[in-house]
């Protein structure tokens, strides 16, 4: 990896964090978009998915007295359903794939709420996010984007869905993690690895990143939070399928 690129990286670390911090999402769609660019695809989904792990873990714990532990304990009940059928049915994604499949997520919060009414604060519905992010998080890097759909639409404050969504997305990038550090392993070697310099370098700038969104977040109101989250993250999609569409054409 060359100086160019961990510095990229790092940088990116930092600044998606400030987002995920603020918003709750965005910040991994955008870090899963610049590692994918510059990273071989298993290399990118171990790298996102640390970096990720330790963002959302910071952020859960600066809120933790906004989680809602029954929300994210039915979600887990959906992530096991998800590793067992990942077992019966791997995943072999290419870059352009996972290009369109970040672009086409984030289109998914403008479904009108009377087409789709999903709501994470209702059992069966928070089981099926773990589900469906579980395998979108091995599959396409990113799940945050898919968990809006059913975040937007319950009556929890922007800190709860915030704190929650950061518990849900620690266990859907455990799950990638461990899927594509045991792939690469299996095709390559331990040495295919991300360096651990890397972390070591991008996870203290992690942790700031989140600290300040996290300052930015208390001076917003619930109704401006759910529409700059919406302008934000359909913005970077149509970047994305631009990108992906352009692979395919390549």
């Amino acid at each position: 990896m060359s100086s160019l690129v961990a510095t990229a990286i790092i940088v990116t670390a930092f600044f998606t964090a400030f987002l995920s911090g603020m918003f709750g999402m965005a910040g991994g769609l955008v870090l899963m978009g610049v590692l994918t660019a510059f990273l071989p695809l298993g290399q990118a989904m171990v790298t996102h998915g640390i970096l990720q792990i330790t963002a959302n873990g910071w952020r859960a714990f600066l809120l933790r007295r906004y989680i809602k532990w029954k929300i994210a304990g039915f979600f887990l009940a959906g992530t096991l359903g998800a590793i067992a059928l990942l077992f019966l049915i791997p995943v072999h994604p290419n870059k352009a794939s996972v290009f369109l499949t970040l672009g086409i997520l984030p289109l998914l919060v403008w479904v009108p709420r009377r087409w789709v009414h999903l709501d994470a604060s209702r059992p069966f519905h928070a089981i099926l996010c773990g589900f469906l992010a579980a395998g979108f998080s091995v599959a396409a890097g990113i799940s945050s984007t898919l968990m809006d759909i059913f975040f937007v639409r319950t009556t929890l404050t922007r800190h709860e869905i915030v704190a929650t969504k950061a518990i849900g997305q620690i266990i859907g990038h455990g799950v990638k993690v461990i899927y594509w550090s045991w792939a690469i392993i299996q095709a390559i070697g331990v040495g295919a690895l991300p360096p651990l310099w890397l972390f070591a370098l991008a996870l203290p700038l992690s942790f700031g990143g989140t600290w300040v969104g996290k300052q930015v977040l208390g001076k917003m109101t619930d109704k401006g939070f759910v529409k700059i989250v919406r302008v934000l993250i359909t913005l970077i999609g149509v970047f994305y399928i631009f990108r992906g569409v352009s692979l395919l054409m390549a």
